[in-house]
């Protein structure tokens, strides 16, 4: 992911992920688009997204870099590093999480059950609310519909399959389809990619500046190592991480232009191919 530098552009305009706060805020301060003006002082909305952006945060942030070994994260981060380099800055990163997540060698067991059992709180919840609409809040997307797709094509896609908060989230058929749905329309439109995995089981018009907006990420100009299939595969995963962020976006801005009259575009590197 260092390779790249998520952005939304609109006509002449560039909001990038890493400046003010990122690419929402950034298009929020601008007076470019505020997803959020009809719902920020809504509690469920308010509720929504301090559960994302804290328990479901936490709950993979302890799965990257406490529960699992340091094999996807140095395939999704540190590839292009040697592989001493990479474990010193897997292990630094590894004991900032734990002190974040206040983990020790004391309460490791009751941290991680806690942190699972937010996490299943929180999907319940988000399940309950999505119900069989087609955005969280107002029939539009907001930046809770942003954050969770971010999480949720996350966990799906780059998590290995024995992953614990993986298997919890695919417990829950119509956020799943929900993510599929929107993965298909923005992020991977290609038909012939493969889908996310299915639910283990059942539950529960204008923009200001242009009629056209585009996702994408800048190529780093050095040129790059070869990489082998599999760390093209964890590389392109996680750029859902990052890429996901901007779909709520895009899907409000495709929808106040029109559809004839709008265009979403995400570049992708030649590295990355249609298959995970």
């Amino acid at each position: 992911m260092k390779e790249r530098i998520p952005y939304v552009e609109s006509g002449g305009y560039v909001a990038y992920n890493n400046e003010k706060g990122g690419v929402i805020e950034g298009l929020k301060d601008d007076g470019v688009v505020d997803l959020d003006s009809r719902v920020e002082f809504e509690p469920d909305w308010l509720s929504a997204n301090a559960v994302i952006t804290s328990w479901l945060t936490d709950a993979v942030m302890y799965e990257l870099w406490v529960a699992s070994d340091e094999s996807p994260v140095h395939k999704i981060y540190y590839s292009d590093l040697a592989r001493p380099i990479g474990k010193i800055m897997f292990l630094k990163q590894s004991r900032a999480v734990k002190q974040l997540l206040g983990v020790n060698g004391d309460n490791a067991d009751h941290r991680e059950k806690e942190i699972y059992r937010r996490a299943t709180r929180a999907y319940k919840a988000l399940s309950s609310r999505l119900g069989d609409e087609t955005f969280f809040f107002d029939s539009r997307p907001t930046s809770v519909d942003a954050n969770f797709l971010a999480h949720a094509l996350f966990t799906l896609q780059a998590l290995p399959e024995t992953s614990t908060l993986r298997s919890k989230l695919l417990e829950h058929t119509n956020v799943v389809s929900y993510a599929e749905k929107l993965r298909k329309a923005f992020v991977d439109p290609d038909p012939s990619s493969t889908s996310v995995p299915q639910p283990l089981s059942e539950s529960s018009t204008s923009d200001p500046k242009s009629s056209h907006s585009s996702w994408r990420s800048r190529p780093k100009s050095k040129p790059k190592k070869e990489k082998t299939e599999e760390e093209k595969t964890f590389r392109r995963r996680a750029k859902y991480f990052l890429g996901a962020q901007a779909v709520a976006i895009l899907v409000f801005l495709t929808l106040m232009a029109g559809a004839d009259d709008s265009e979403v575009d995400l570049d992708e590197d030649d590295d990355f191919g249609h298959n995970y």
